[in-house]
């Protein structure tokens, strides 16, 4: 991974290019194959490979490789996984739910990629508002904001692709509330963090991400 941080311009520029030919090609052949019924049994069991090949792309253009880096991943991962814990044996923080099978191997009920995920989506919308402004609250508020916004436009293709249910197949306005909440505290750990935080595959795959939920929610029978 530090390879990549400290390879020529030219060779940086390529190794950029074919990381975002990959996105393009994960992401769109994914949105693709899971609108399809007949092949999107196979694609849901790729669905937590997609999100740990999100995280090694990322990781392989990170910068800031400093002692503050790995503290910031182990408390997005652990606040974002034990706030999910915490929602899915008690009812609170986002509301009465439960996990499906999509999202792979579970620790406590929840899937462990959800922790990952916690971190990817912070780590994304942290990257993309970090030279925005100066201050640390007002950043984190941004970051929180546009991962509720992330959330709205994720909610109804998870429920349709078993990654999760909710009771009565109402989502509470609770659990928009307490994700930004939680996101926030996250951000704002990410904002206080001393490591460099540019990636400059960062909004290429917040982008990816935001357009493959997005096709899915018109081409799923929502």
């Amino acid at each position: 991974m530090h390879k990549i941080a400290q390879a020529p311009p030219e060779a940086q520029n390529k190794q950029v290019i074919i990381a975002k030919i990959v996105v393009v090609a994960v992401y769109a052949v994914g949105a693709i194959g899971l609108s399809l019924p007949e092949y999107r049994a196979y694609f849901l069991m790729l669905t937590p490979v997609q999100q740990l090949l999100t995280l090694v792309l990322l990781l392989g253009f990170h910068r800031g490789w400093s002692e503050a880096f790995p503290i910031f991943a182990a408390a997005a991962f652990w606040l974002g996984f034990g706030a999910e814990v915490i929602g899915i044996h008690t009812g609170y923080i986002f509301g009465d739910y439960v996990y499906g099978p999509t999202l792979g191997p579970m620790l406590w009920e929840v899937p462990i990629v959800i922790g990952i995920n916690w971190f990817i989506l912070v780590y994304l919308t942290g990257s993309i508002f970090q030279k925005v402004t100066d201050n640390d609250f007002y950043a984190a508020l941004l970051g929180a904001t546009a991962m509720i916004v992330i959330d709205y436009i994720m909610e109804p293709v998870a429920v349709a692709l078993d990654m999760w249910y909710w009771k009565f197949e109402i989502i509470p306005p609770s659990n928009y509330l307490t994700w930004f909440a939680v996101a926030f505290l996250i951000h704002f750990i990410y904002r206080k963090g001393n490591f460099e935080k540019g990636n400059p595959l960062a909004v290429f795959v917040l982008v990816a991400m935001i357009l493959f939920f997005t096709v899915l929610n018109f081409t799923l029978e929502l």
